[in-house]
């Protein structure tokens, strides 16, 4: 079984384009945190590279930016190629579903995108209003 599942922000603007027999890719780095912080405090984070293909390379390129929030689900692939007389080795994500978490007015500056939203009541300290129930032992349905 080869299945990769992350969550994670685009670290930059996806790189999109067509291969020569005219196929549509998308490739684009996502920063996932690990689960844990080291000793100092900090979090550990992951940069992995992700390439997807045909319809959803050219959703990706056209939605997706620098800090966008995406969920991956994919499988790992490595390969290898030449450069300059050098084998080259790459691992990364081929993914078959890529899920757009952020929302339109999310910015890349900002997590949640709140600052938009309008002002809601004060509910802390209200009690819900159910009249009167009676406490006989029995399920009321």
């Amino acid at each position: 079984m080869n299945k990769a599942i992350l969550i994670g922000n685009l670290t930059k603007d996806p790189d999109s384009g067509q291969t020569a027999n005219g196929i549509s890719y998308c490739r684009f780095t996502v920063a996932a945190d690990r689960n844990y912080t080291s000793n100092d405090g900090t979090k550990a984070t992951d940069f992995l590279p992700v390439v997807t293909w045909r319809g959803l390379a050219e959703n990706c390129g056209k939605y997706l930016k620098k800090g966008s929030k995406v969920g991956v689900c994919g499988s790992i692939q490595t390969r290898s190629y030449d450069k300059d007389g050098e084998t080259r080795y790459v691992t990364e994500i081929v993914a078959d579903e890529v899920q757009f978490l952020s929302t339109k007015g999310d910015s890349s500056d900002s997590d949640f995108g709140n600052e938009d939203l309008p002002d809601l009541p004060e509910v802390a300290n209200k009690k819900p209003q159910f009249g009167n129930v009676i406490l006989d032992g029995k399920v009321p349905f």
